[in-house]
């Protein structure tokens, strides 16, 4: 099995942090997104779209990091990240909308200004970073709430719904704006929660 991507990618940081919760080891195959390898014709012909993360598990050439996660759910032994309870895993796939409609969009415009422009040699566009916080407000106020005694977003437990928002949340922080998710007691406590897990420091270090 061998995954194709970059350590800071955050679809990869999913991907990576599943194997991790499963306690599988796999060929990582370094793209150099910053380089512009996901946009070379060999990296072209296994996702056309030229994203990372894409695994590759014995010639079943996987991408979409949503997918790639379920399909190591189901398919790897180890702790179960998918409900079991026909209501849990329709809330599961709820909050994976939820970030990717509503949470992951806002945050990136924060992070791709405050965090990876400067980096580049850009300058930060304040415009986009306040809009950015203005759309995630909406997403992290119903985290707020729906987490509100429980301990993760699905109430039987830590599952794949919360593995999709760390990566967003981590960036946050890197990009001086995690003061978004410490103003909210309930977001704050299972970030906190969530991110001590092995599994998450194994990934991000």
């Amino acid at each position: 099995m061998k995954v194709y991507s970059h350590p800071g990618s955050t679809c990869g940081r999913k991907v990576m942090t599943v194997l991790a919760e499963k306690g599988h080891e796999v060929e990582f195959e370094l793209v150099d997104i910053m380089k512009g390898a996901q946009k070379k014709p060999e990296f072209l012909a296994l996702q056309p779209f030229g994203v990372v993360p894409v695994l590759d598990d014995d010639g079943f050439v996987l991408y979409e990091s949503r997918a790639i996660i379920r399909y190591l759910d189901q398919k790897l032994p180890g702790v179960a990240l998918t409900p079991s309870d026909a209501k849990d895993r329709a809330r599961m796939e709820q909050w994976f909308s939820v970030e990717q409609s509503y949470v992951s969009p806002a945050a990136m415009k924060i992070i791709m200004q405050a965090l990876f422009a400067p980096m580049q040699g850009r300058e930060p566009d304040q415009s986009l970073i306040e809009a950015g916080k203005a759309d995630l407000t909406r997403g992290l106020d119903v985290l707020e709430k729906a987490l509100n005694g429980q301990e993760y977003l699905v109430a039987s437990g830590f599952s794949l719904a919360d593995i999709t928002y760390m990566p967003y949340f981590a960036y946050l922080f890197a990009a001086n704006a995690g003061d978004l998710i410490t103003a909210r007691p309930n977001v704050s406590a299972w970030w906190s929660r969530i991110s001590a897990r092995p599994s998450w420091k194994k990934v991000a270090g």
